[in-house]
């Protein structure tokens, strides 16, 4: 439930300033039914998890899922009634640019869980497309008893932008440089495979399922591959690679945007000679960078 001072804000003007402390509450239970089924989308055997029941890292997204009523979405499949970052009409294009995340102690099926959320800072400024606005929100997840143990900190970078008109396509160019990847995967991630983690992650925005949409409306040429799907593997390749250690800490960022039935090659390798720090990315069939991340194990 979203805090009194929340309510106070209504959707169709928005002050930046007092969106800052905006707080809501959540609850969960961690159940096996979201680890098998994303397993499955992501065809990975018992084998590619963890042994004992514990969620691996990130699939924690798979949880306290915002199951907003149908006539409380917007056009796009976003909430535009209630929820803790209100609805801005004038800026209705919505990425989930990036994040930190601090990993305290592992979630086990079977755990009751909460989430307590924080609008923490809100900034705007002058983009190529026009006026644009950066909310970061702050999560806390605990085992929801009485000790209230804290299991995962984490940060998440939203951009909010007007729709675009069409126009020539932005052009951005391949990374320099190779990373010395010693994990590295391709595949082609098709509307099969984005449709099932919108499922899962119930993220209704439609660039991400109707091709209609995304191209004539948010003037994208496909489908959007989501950002965190495209954490969730390479964080899969870390730990495939150090299947031992554990994952303390993750930060990604959006760099472009990765469309359906385009190859996606995913590569990690270590940051130094110490294999404790990682660095990835997915670069599209171009060699163009989609997400950049960086990866502290224990």
């Amino acid at each position: 439930m979203v805090c009194a001072r929340a309510r106070m804000l209504g959707s169709a003007m928005v002050d930046p300033a007092g969106m800052i402390g905006r707080s809501a509450r959540q609850t969960d239970i961690a159940t096996a039914a979201p680890i098998e089924a994303l397993a499955a989308a992501l065809d990975l055997a018992a084998a590619d998890l963890p042994p004992d029941g514990a969620f691996p890292p990130l699939w924690h997204w798979l949880l306290f899922l915002d199951n907003a009523p149908a006539h409380a979405l917007g056009d796009d499949g976003h909430r535009a009634e209630g929820g803790l970052v209100p609805h801005m009409p004038d800026l209705p294009r919505r990425m989930w640019a990036g994040g930190r995340l601090r990993f305290h102690r592992p979630i086990f099926v079977g755990q009751k869980l909460r989430r307590d959320s924080e609008i923490l800072t809100v900034s705007e400024r002058q983009g190529r497309s026009g006026r644009l606005m950066f909310v970061t929100v702050g999560h806390v997840i605990r085992a929801d008893d009485a000790a209230g143990t804290i299991l995962i900190e984490e940060e998440q970078d939203l951009v909010f932008r007007p729709l675009a008109v069409a126009s020539p396509a932005k052009v951005v160019t391949a990374a320099p440089g190779a990373l010395q990847a010693v994990a590295r995967r391709s595949l082609v991630p098709g509307p099969v495979l984005l449709f099932r983690f919108s499922a899962l992650t119930y993220n209704a925005h439609r660039i991400h399922y109707d091709t209609d949409y995304a191209r004539d409306v948010e003037h994208y040429p496909g489908l959007v591959v989501h950002g965190p799907l495209q954490a969730i593997l390479l964080a899969g390749e870390v730990r495939r690679a150090q299947p031992a250690a554990p994952l303390l800490r993750f930060d990604f960022r959006a760099e472009s945007p990765a469309f359906s039935g385009r190859r996606l090659d995913l590569e990690a390798a270590p940051a130094t000679d110490r294999t404790s720090m990682w660095r990835m990315r997915s670069r599209n069939e171009d060699g163009v960078v989609c997400i950049r991340a960086e990866a502290e194990l224990g």
